[in-house]
């Protein structure tokens, strides 16, 4: 079992003490990944529903800062150096292939290939409308993209003729340390899933209330495509109990992901030791 830190560039881990505290105290005691959120504005008085909470709102005011999550991975590469660096999620759709491959590749390289890119489709219409992004066009730009970075990652040029991007040969340099970055699909919908088995190196279904049933449509859908469900990654957010997570590895999940356990670095410091000597050590 993995063992990795979600949210982890929000508060105050978005400067630079609390980052780099959060990030080498994780990595000292035994965590395996660091997962930062997205979301490039905030509009104000939004009405789409947050998925994760029960008021459909996100967490804390419109005006918390959110720092970009590869600049953020990309300090958190520099004052560590083993424990990996995920997005969890990036909005996928609302950004080129041609800017994500280039920026994820060279984080990758720079982190000595400790890169995790979990994607999503996203849910805020709002921030969609502000870029000009068509909502409804999410999870078409989403598939496409996946398969347009996996081109742009790949030995030589690029070539892409999709319904979304278009591209005669193109090269993007550099490339990943190991040819490629693995690719999580976030989501808990049983669109997500099916997304997962047919594009994924990894599945990320946050919520724990769907997450049987998203296991369920994800290997159906493997056995209908004629894919080895073993092959995607499983991870997914949970109580931090050592049967709590003995029962996901019962499931096959291989990474479970909790929030910080603080805001101060006392906090941090001591809830990380705890969760490594009660939990994390007993797998």
């Amino acid at each position: 079992m993995k063992f990795g830190i979600m949210f982890a560039n929000v508060g105050p881990f978005g400067a630079p003490d609390g980052l780099t505290h959060l990030a080498q105290t994780a990595e000292n005691v035994g965590f395996e990944s660091l997962w930062t959120v997205e979301h490039v504005v905030v509009p104000k008085g939004y009405e789409s529903e947050y998925p994760y909470s029960a008021n459909g709102k996100m967490p804390g005011p419109e005006e918390s800062p959110i720092p970009d999550p590869l600049v953020w991975l990309s300090y958190a590469a520099a004052v560590t150096e083993k424990i990996n660096l995920g997005t969890g999620v990036l909005i996928l759709p609302q950004r080129h292939p041609f800017y994500v491959a280039k920026e994820v590749a060279t984080l990758d390289v720079l982190s000595k290939g400790r890169v995790q890119l979990g994607v999503g489709i996203g849910w805020l219409e709002e921030e969609f409308t502000g870029l000009g992004v068509p909502f409804k066009e999410r999870v078409g730009r989403t598939e496409e993209s996946i398969e347009a970075l996996r081109s742009l990652w790949s030995d030589g040029a690029s070539e892409v003729h999709g319904k979304y991007y278009d591209w005669d040969p193109v090269e993007s340099n550099p490339k990943p340390v190991r040819g490629k970055v693995p690719i999580h699909v976030g989501g808990h919908v049983a669109g997500a899933a099916r997304r997962a088995a047919r594009f994924g190196d990894g599945f990320f279904p946050v919520r724990p209330d769907t997450l049987d049933a998203n296991l369920k449509v994800l290997r159906d859908e493997c056995d209908k495509i004629g894919r080895d469900p073993g092959e995607i990654e499983i991870s997914t957010g949970a109580n931090m109990t050592v049967d709590d997570v003995k029962a996901l590895e019962d499931k096959g999940i291989s990474r479970v992901v909790t929030g910080p356990p603080g805001f101060t670095p006392e906090d941090v410091t001591k809830g990380l030791e705890a969760l490594a000597d009660n939990v994390l050590s007993k797998f």
